[in-house]
């Protein structure tokens, strides 16, 4: 098994798991470590929330005790608050590594200066994380893109000045923030960044399968990969990476009724999280990225999108599944 380490925290594999915003919350992460997934990350965390102690945000810094080994991930570009906030998931939470967005490429984040902005101004990025590695003792790593746009590549001097400042990993998505998620994320890009330092580097962008994996391994050189959206809905991607890159068979078959199993088990820990009104909402889109795919699955992401409580949900699912087993298909006229 490749073991690696960010400073001195051991990671047991390479198959690490992307800060989703709206998604990477206790429920989704814990069911990411269930299937073997070495290091997950938070959404996005602001500093000033932090900072002003805003009790919605102070709760997105809760950690599992099944979660471990965790990143939670700030955002933000005033070395002041960010150095505050840094302190707080420091001494008052129970994360492994303090990590940095800086290549959010949403516009309400780089309005405000913050995310991928900071890759136009590297030195301020720097100065961020030099203040930030001074006070707080557990190791502080950034997330980066390759640049600013096609014009301006700058992740390799980037991630130099970030090392320097005492950035103990580095992770990089292969696109520019012009890009956003569209096109072909650039390989080379990330392999020129893993040659200009020495901490361990981390690829992020398009892995969706085992080739995709090493891939991104093989051609950039880096030390471990990231996983995003190819695990909406299907968590048994990890378990066939880690088994995959470990040169090992995966022996797990992805069943209906485990499909399913799994996503009533995200929707009970969404709502023991967030209450079953918010989780339910959220769960309307998780259980389209479970069934995409499936027989009849339009129709039943239509019959999902209107339901608001967990007992329409999970009558819903026992249909469905039901249905799909036995090619019976009358409960979709029934429940419309």
């Amino acid at each position: 098994m490749a073991r690696w380490k960010i400073r001195d925290l051991t990671i047991e594999n390479q198959v690490l798991i992307a800060p989703l915003a709206g998604i990477s919350n206790p429920a989704f992460r814990t069911i990411a470590k269930e299937f073997g997934a070495g290091l997950v990350y938070s959404e996005m965390i602001s500093d000033k929330a932090i900072v002003y102690q805003n009790k919605k945000t102070l709760e997105m810094c809760r950690v599992e005790p099944t979660e471990h080994p965790i990143a939670l991930q700030l955002f933000g570009e005033e070395i002041d608050s960010m150095v505050k906030a840094a302190i707080y998931l420091d001494t008052q939470t129970d994360c492994d590594i303090i990590d940095i967005n800086m290549g959010c490429p949403v516009p309400k984040i780089v309005k405000g200066s913050g995310g991928a902005s900071l890759m136009k101004t590297p030195e301020h990025a720097a100065a961020i994380v030099k203040a930030i590695v001074a006070a707080v003792k557990k190791p502080v790593t950034c997330k980066i893109r390759i640049g600013w746009d096609n014009q301006n590549l700058s992740a390799p001097e980037m991630a130099k000045l970030l090392e320097d400042a005492g950035a103990s990993a580095i992770a990089v998505h292969g696109r520019t923030r012009a890009a956003m998620y569209s096109g072909k994320v650039n390989l080379e890009e990330i392999a020129k960044v893993k040659a200009a330092v020495k901490i361990p580097v981390i690829g992020n962008g398009d892995i969706v399968d085992l080739k995709s994996a090493q891939e991104m391994l093989e051609k950039t050189g880096v030390d471990a990969i990231m996983v995003g959206r190819g695990i909406l809905g299907n968590p048994w991607l990890i378990e066939e990476l880690v088994a995959g890159l470990d040169g090992k068979e995966n022996e797990s078959i992805v069943t209906i009724s485990h499909k399913f199993e799994t996503a009533r088990k995200h929707a009970l820990r969404l709502i023991e999280l967030k209450g079953e009104n918010v989780a339910m909402k959220e769960m309307r889109g998780h259980f389209a990225w479970y069934v995409s795919g499936l027989k009849h699955s339009h129709a039943v992401k239509n019959l999902i999108s209107q339901m608001t409580d967990y007992q329409t949900f999970d009558r819903i699912v026992k249909n469905y599944e039901n249905a799909l087993l036995n090619e019976e298909w009358s409960f979709l006229e029934k429940e419309v």
